[in-house]
């Protein structure tokens, strides 16, 4: 693969700086920030008490110079919100945030090692590296380097099962193991305590992981985004399966009103649902499913 860079421009870039820095930061987010060296990048997420990821970025230490300072490589669109909520957070530590997303970018490499420059912060990018290298430069700089190549970029990102947030999983809502944040390098689950960290520990060590973010090879074009589609949509693979195949793949939960089904998976109850077995009456588990289902 010849090597090739994108402009990205929807991702921002928050800094944050001082003496307190290190702490600061690592008691918030999900990633071991106190292991980071200069130059080194940790994907994390900031999560609400509640686990939920409110902002996911990519932190990256910068060269050592007057305390520790950091370049959180965010959503452009959340970068002035995240930004805030850190100062909610900051109360007497000695810290300084701030939003130079409209100074500084973004920039992805691929397909080989960029070259080095004065002004540029590079780093490989921590979730696979099969993304390669990032860089955040100069706004200017960036942009002569032009979005060409973003459509490739994306493709490489949802080849390797990269989910981008607010587009492959919504904010607020998705827990880090719902947005295979564990299997991108995103949650160290033997650092000290965090905002969230209770329940995502509890969710690993239970196995209790509903949802999974997961590649879908589509015989023809892709639907467009929209609504989820109507269930009576849905088509079932025939073949062998039993409602507790179901449960061990998709979790103890209601069926929702666009469940995609399992290959080689089929209700054991009729489908589509009919007025005699509505969508509203299917039971809460899979369990009662399989009793009642026959």
């Amino acid at each position: 693969m010849s090597k090739k860079a994108a402009y990205l421009e929807d991702r921002g870039v928050v800094r944050v700086s001082g003496a307190d820095a290190t702490g600061f930061l690592q008691g918030l987010l999900t990633n071991d920030v106190e292991r980071l060296r200069p130059g080194e990048a940790r994907y994390a997420a900031l999560l609400s008490p509640q686990a939920k990821i409110l902002f996911d970025m990519i932190v990256v230490r910068e060269p050592d110079g007057d305390g520790a300072a950091y370049c959180l490589d965010c959503a452009a669109a959340q970068a002035a919100d995240l930004a805030k909520r850190l100062g909610f957070y900051k109360l007497r530590a000695k810290v300084t945030i701030a939003d130079e997303s409209a100074n500084r970018a973004v920039v992805a490499f691929w397909g080989g090692e960029p070259e080095h420059a004065a002004g540029q912060l590079v780093y490989a990018d921590p979730r696979d590296s099969r993304l390669g290298w990032r860089a955040i430069l100069p706004r200017a700089d960036a942009a002569a380097i032009g979005s060409e190549h973003v459509d490739m970029y994306e493709g490489l990102r949802i080849g390797v099962g990269a989910p981008k947030g607010g587009l492959d999983f919504a904010y607020g809502d998705a827990f880090p193991h719902d947005a295979n944040f564990d299997l991108l390098n995103g949650v160290d689950f033997d650092k000290g305590c965090y905002v969230g960290q209770e329940v995502v520990s509890r969710m690993k060590h239970r196995g209790t992981a509903r949802k999974r973010i997961a590649r879908l090879k589509t015989a023809g074009p892709a639907p467009p985004p929209g609504p989820r589609r109507p269930a009576s949509t849905c088509t079932w693979t025939s073949g062998p399966g039993s409602a507790a195949t179901w449960r061990r793949r998709c979790g103890r939960r209601s069926v929702p009103d666009a469940w995609v089904p399992v290959p080689g998976c089929r209700p054991r109850a009729p489908w589509p649902p009919t007025s005699a077995w509505p969508a509203t009456r299917w039971p809460r588990s899979t369990a009662s499913w399989s009793r009642r289902g026959g």
